[in-house]
Formats: structure tokens, sequence, C-alpha cells
């Protein structure tokens, strides 16, 4: 209902959360309810446990049904993760009742990100004179991309090791890099086919290492490389406030506020 880009960056999310959510564990909660989509591993990894509202234009009683709803699923399970809202999917009324709406809810504002997408001008192949990449592709290579985003995102390193570790699919379908310095994993990042597009996915930089250019290099190799490997150019991705003044240097466009919301302690 005239939010195409942000449709399409939850259509990305559904889809890709699916994948991943069934590569940690083939039982997971994965289903689409009617305006809400589940893709919960219930494991120690946060981002693994998601749902995310799917229905566009939404009104305030819609969307304090929803909310209520999605509060429920989350309430069930034995792991905490987070309801990502795209709040362009709301209209202008569901926009002025959602903070409200999510606290009759029992859901608490997380954290802020802000989805993206592009049809990415041909890349360079990314260099930088501080890193040399590799493309993850052992269970030791997981375990660093999985530590690097522990450390970035502040989890403890069991709850990103219980998301990623022994996974299948990140050591062979996704595009998925690390950045070493001297020998050393300090930032991460990986790109993902999905509904002809690459979706870019946990980028991460050891904090003792940020804001020198290492999240956007690695990101930029993600992307050359899914792009020489797919011959796909459109991308999408989910940012946080962190990361978000990087990529429209790559070539990425803003479109819908994201909120993320947890059940209230």
């Amino acid at each position: 209902m005239g939010h195409p880009e942000s449709v399409e960056s939850v259509e990305q999310l559904a889809t890709v959360w699916r994948a991943m959510v069934l590569d940690r564990d083939p039982g997971a909660d994965v289903r689409d309810l009617p305006g809400i989509a589940v893709r919960w591993a219930d494991c120690r990894f946060p981002f693994w446990n998601c749902v995310t509202l799917t229905t566009d234009g939404v009104g305030p009683d819609t969307l304090a049904r929803d909310l209520a709803r999605a509060a429920d699923i989350m309430r069930a399970k034995r792991h905490p993760g987070f309801l990502w809202l795209f709040e362009d999917l709301l209209d202008g009324d569901a926009r002025a009742a959602l903070h409200p709406a999510a606290e009759r809810a029992g859901l608490a504002y997380a954290f802020p990100g802000t989805g993206m997408a592009g049809d990415l001008p041909p890349l360079p192949e990314p260099t930088h004179p501080d890193l040399v990449f590799a493309r993850v592709a052992t269970d030791d290579q997981v375990l660093a991309y999985a530590d690097l985003n522990s450390r970035a995102y502040g989890f403890a390193l069991e709850d990103g090791r219980d998301g990623l570790a022994g996974s299948r699919l990140w050591r062979t379908r996704v595009h998925a890099y690390l950045g070493l310095r001297e020998g050393e994993p300090v930032t991460c990042a990986a790109a993902v086919e999905a509904d002809g597009r690459l979706f870019v996915a946990l980028v991460a930089t050891d904090p003792r290492w940020q804001r020198r250019g290492y999240g956007e290099a690695v990101t930029r190799k993600a992307l050359y490389e899914g792009g020489r490997g797919t011959g796909l150019t459109r991308a999408t991705l989910h940012a946080t406030a962190a990361g978000a003044p990087v990529y429209p240097r790559i070539g990425f466009t803003p479109n819908s506020p994201i909120h993320f919301l947890a059940l209230r302690g």
C-alpha cells in the first residue's frame, strides 16, 4: 500500500531468517500467520529468535491486536528474542499509537534499526591496507564469525556460538567473510542469495578495532564475491544505528525505520 521498499525489506527478513533458523534447528518454529511471520530457533542467539509483522497499511486496532499476538508467541518460548517492527508498514494513526500499544502488550523498546536496499553499481575488488579477507569455510571460522558478533553486540560468546556453531549453511551457501588483521579475525560480513537479491547479514567488528573502515571493507568483500557468484546486483540489509552511516557509501538507500522490541523483564 505505497511502501514497496519496506515490503521488500520485511519479505527479505522472512525469507533469509527461514533458512537461517532452520539451519540452526530443522524443528524450529517457522510459521506464516495472518499478519505475523515467526522465525524462532529458540536458541541462545537472540537474533535467531524473531517475530515480525508483515501487513502493509496497518491501522491502530490491527497493530494493537498483532502486538499482543506477537508478545504471546514470544512468552511461550524458552529463550528471548526480538519483534522486528517495520515502521513504514504502519499508517499514521498506528505510528502515533505504537509506543502505548507496545507497552500494553508487555513489550519494551530495545534498539533501533533501518531497512536499506540498493541496485549496486559494479564494485571493484575490495582491499584494506590492514586486512586480509578469508571466506568462512571451516568450523573454526564459523566460531570466529560467531564470536565477533557476540563481542560487537554485547552477547556472551556462548550465545553467538549457540546460533552458528556447526552450521553447514554458513560454510557453503552464504558468502561469509572474515577480515583478518595480522592473522586475527577482527571484522566479518556475509551476503546470501534471497529471492533474486543479495541479503547482507550479521556484519560485526570487534569493539577494539572499530572506526577504522573494517566493517565497510568486509561488507564490500561479501557483496563483491556474492555478486560474482550469483550475478545479482540488487541487495538489501537491516542496519543498526552504528552501521547505518556506512552503507549509503556502498550504494544503499534507507527505507523503513525498524523498531526492535523485546518482552519487558
